[in-house]
């Protein structure tokens, strides 16, 4: 049995991997100064995260369309695939869960299953990875589906934005938390749990922002072999810092992604966000 993978353009898997690997990705939509486009394609990060640094700069972002869903799995059972597994965004975060859900419902459940990853970035791209990695072993669709949930079960997100009133304009964090996060100067280190952004801590500097990321990766990691991610939105310098500590303190490291959020979830966390994702499950031999 031949199984496809899909995913969609807000794991910021490597361009690379995805090509290795055969993973379908369904890109997001994101409306930027009137025009609505495609992340990755036609809207960049670079264009989110200029918008957003001008006052009163707003950016919108929207699901794909069921119809979206639908090409692709056609696409993919046409052309050879047996069956298709679909593994997505929170759908707390987005309806792109539920986009694909339906499409499923028009194409058949008994050739696509469709996973709520609970998380968001390479929360979700790792459980994509582990789902594509468990089809090119030949595993079946039940396998490749168990081993995306398991990992997206065991995966950590954190990440520090430099404020939340993008988070806040989303509906992705409440009022009450954004006022308390500006009206104290504070930087948020939050979370992604059970699918949803959560406050973690607040700590005064964005050097100790990124040293509790680091250490929160640590916590994770224990003594395990892990895979690990970096994402940022025009925070290079931010970035490269947190991934050389994360080298230097995971001696288990077995693979470290650093990647450049898209548009779409750029347009939540806005320009100077930083965040490291944390799996678990790396093989020992990964």
């Amino acid at each position: 049995m031949s199984v496809a993978v899909v995913t969609d353009s807000t794991a910021y898997l490597p361009a690379e991997v995805v090509a290795e690997l055969g993973i379908e990705v369904v890109p997001l939509y994101v409306v930027l100064a009137g025009r609505s486009g495609r992340e990755g394609s036609d809207v960049t990060s670079a264009e989110v995260a200029r918008a957003l640094s001008v006052r009163g700069g707003h950016v919108t972002t929207s699901r794909p369309t069921p119809g979206d869903f639908v090409t692709t799995y056609r696409r993919l059972l046409t052309g050879g695939a047996d069956r298709v597994v679909s593994v997505h965004l929170s759908g707390e975060l987005s309806g792109t869960w539920d986009a694909a859900r339906v499409a499923a419902g028009q194409v058949g459940e008994h050739l696509v299953t469709v996973l709520d990853s609970r998380s968001a970035a390479m929360g979700n791209g790792f459980a994509v990875l582990a789902a594509a990695r468990a089809a090119a072993a030949g595993g079946s669709a039940e396998q490749v589906a168990q081993a995306a949930r398991e990992t997206a079960a065991a995966s950590r997100t954190f990440f520090v934005v430099d404020t939340l009133e993008h988070l806040r304009r989303g509906g992705r964090i409440g009022s009450a938390a954004a006022w308390l996060g500006t009206a104290l100067a504070v930087k948020p280190v939050l979370h992604v749990t059970d699918g949803r952004v959560v406050p973690l801590e607040k700590v005064r500097t964005s050097a100790r922002a990124i040293s509790r990321l680091v250490q929160r990766a640590v916590e994770v990691a224990g003594d395990r072999p892990v895979a690990a991610a970096v994402h940022h939105l025009a925070a290079p310098e931010r970035a490269e810092r947190l991934a050389e500590q994360l080298r230097d303190r995971l001696p288990q490291l077995r693979e470290l992604h650093v990647s450049e959020l898209g548009a779409a979830v750029g347009a939540h966390v806005g320009p100077g966000a930083v965040g490291v994702v944390v799996d678990p499950t790396a093989r020992a031999e990964d």
